[in-house]
């Protein structure tokens, strides 16, 4: 089955499902235009558009961090944090979409990976965004995910600095795709650091981990915000669209960087990335 599937199919069934959230998307703005719709173009929107530019370049590059990144910056912005949870997850489909289709483009995606991490990946999200919410307050296990991984990290940035080549066994990959999607729904960000970390500290070829796990988290983020648009709604229409652009515009940067990095320095960014966003998380839940 997996011989069937090909690049161009990963790439149809992407742009498929992107076009129908933009007319979702459009829908809602033409049902509520004459309602709540607001929307402002001033220089607060281009601040949106360089967080989502910022957060996008670091997950392209590195296959992880968006949103915790986005989130950083947004709360930094002043933006109320559940407001920013839903714009993140609504402007992740289209940043991961198109970090999804330059990955695949490039030719950093391992189809069987790929395949072993969306079905259950897809799974977890949905249930986690569905816990968070009507019944579980995921800041609850923020600490104890951050500090899982921030050891992660650090095995990581060891074998950096220690390994000379990685290998090629991957194990547990359908576990670890259930669990990085739901903890991604239900904190607001971890996929990337769950999935990615955990494949890496393996021994897998950095360049095709981070292209394959940052192509499957668009199928994580599409459905999740599914559930979290029939639930919530979208609260901020100029966070949104902020985040899209800054996104698309440094997406395929970042899955340029992928393939000019080498492999030890990729290791070395990815075990860094984890240790500073995962203790500034730890620093804010124990503070």
């Amino acid at each position: 089955m997996v011989d069937k599937i090909n690049y161009k199919h990963i790439s149809f069934t992407i742009l498929s499902l992107k076009g129908l959230l933009i007319a979702f998307l459009i829908w809602q703005v033409w049902s509520h235009a004459k309602g709540n719709f607001q929307f402002s173009f001033d220089s607060t929107f281009f601040w949106f558009v360089l967080a989502g530019f910022i957060a996008q370049l670091i997950d392209g590059a590195l296959g992880m961090a968006y949103g915790v990144s986005c989130t950083t910056l947004l709360l930094n912005l002043g933006i109320p944090p559940a407001v920013a949870s839903t714009a993140v997850h609504t402007a992740e489909v289209f940043t991961t979409g198109a970090s999804g289709l330059s990955h695949l483009y490039l030719g950093n995606v391992d189809k069987r990976l790929f395949i072993r991490l969306i079905i259950p990946g897809v799974i977890g999200s949905m249930l986690g965004a569905y816990l968070l919410s009507n019944i579980l307050d995921g800041q609850l296990i923020r600490p104890y995910l951050a500090g899982y991984l921030m050891f992660l990290g650090i095995l990581i940035l060891r074998k950096s600095l220690l390994e000379k080549e990685p290998g090629d066994r991957v194990k547990w990959v359908s576990p670890l795709g259930f669990f990085g999607g739901m903890m991604d729904a239900m904190g607001g960000g971890g996929w990337g650091p769950i999935v990615t970390s955990n494949i890496l500290n393996q021994g897998n070829n950095p360049r095709e981990t981070i292209g394959t796990v940052n192509t499957a988290e668009f199928f994580v983020a599409f459905f999740s915000t599914g559930v979290f648009l029939f639930f919530m709604g979208v609260k901020s229409w100029q966070v949104v669209l902020g985040l899209i652009v800054g996104g698309l515009i440094a997406a395929p940067i970042g899955a340029w960087l992928v393939n000019k990095l080498d492999t030890k320095k990729l290791m070395f960014l990815v075990g860094f990335v984890i240790i500073l966003t995962q203790g500034y998380t730890l620093y804010k839940c124990l503070s």
